[in-house]
């Protein structure tokens, strides 16, 4: 197997080459674009204790109620573009997205910031991260 995989490089140097700088190019991406407006769990404490900053649970209804943070809002990502309007009176406090794992929280980041929402953060890591940081969830 792994003979194949020498003769496959060796036979195809610019294919693996144009692979390996897509890849390094994917994983520059990545790495920039999760730290890019992304707080920790302590950082987000802080946030909400400090500033009251306002949590923004994207994940459904049902895994809402199995546990989110206390006080958190919960706007499902399908329905954020047509629930923007319930976050008007919040545009001027932080506001942390917050998803299961931490990975589609920065497309619903994204749209509070083309919107208008200058201090949107993400949650790292996601409500998964939360629980295994051993912070509190409220069950609803």
């Amino acid at each position: 197997m792994i003979d194949q995989l020498f003769e496959f490089v060796m036979n195809h140097p610019l294919l693996v080459g144009a692979f390996l700088l897509v890849l390094i190019a994917w994983i520059t991406y990545e790495t920039r674009s999760a730290a890019t407006n992304a707080v920790t769990s302590t950082e987000a404490t802080q946030l909400i204790n400090r500033e009251d900053a306002v949590v923004l649970d994207i994940r459904e209804s049902k895994d809402f109620k199995a546990g989110h943070i206390a006080g958190a809002r919960n706007i499902p990502q399908s329905s954020l573009d047509s629930r923007m309007s319930e976050l008007e009176k919040v545009k001027s406090q932080p506001i942390i997205v917050v998803c299961k794992h931490g990975q589609s929280s920065g497309a619903a980041q994204a749209k509070l910031s083309k919107a208008g929402f200058e201090r949107s953060t993400k949650l790292k890591g996601g409500m998964v991260q939360w629980q295994a940081d051993g912070l509190p969830v409220v069950k609803k």
